[in-house]
């Protein structure tokens, strides 16, 4: 997957709360639901547009449905939202240096 899928997943707040709590470790659907404010079959649905998106992994234990972040996902986005800093501080750094360099004309 790639980062617009991270992006779009995570635009609802519902999921970025499943995310976070998914920064402790791996756990089952029961676990991920008991502190939403959501229904379980919304917390399935939230957590498939997470799989789908390529930011969590989901692995089956019997009956159980264990889910766990990607990294491989979260690298993804990483990658871009690194992207966009290092744009960021390339401009910041033409913008000193420009000052800079008008500052010191005018002296």
């Amino acid at each position: 997957m790639t980062y617009e899928h991270a992006i779009a997943a995570l635009a609802d707040p519902s999921r970025r709360t499943i995310v976070e709590v998914l920064r402790n470790g791996p756990l089952p659907v029961v676990q991920i639901a008991s502190g939403l404010p959501i229904s379980r079959p919304a917390v399935s649905q939230h957590l498939k547009v997470l799989s789908d998106a390529g930011l969590l992994e989901v692995k089956v234990m019997g009956n159980r449905r264990i889910y766990q972040l990607a990294p491989t996902g979260i690298d993804h986005l990483r990658a871009y939202l690194d992207s966009l800093w290092d744009d960021a501080l390339a401009a910041l750094k033409r913008e000193a240096e420009a000052i800079a360099q008008q500052q010191k004309g005018n002296e």
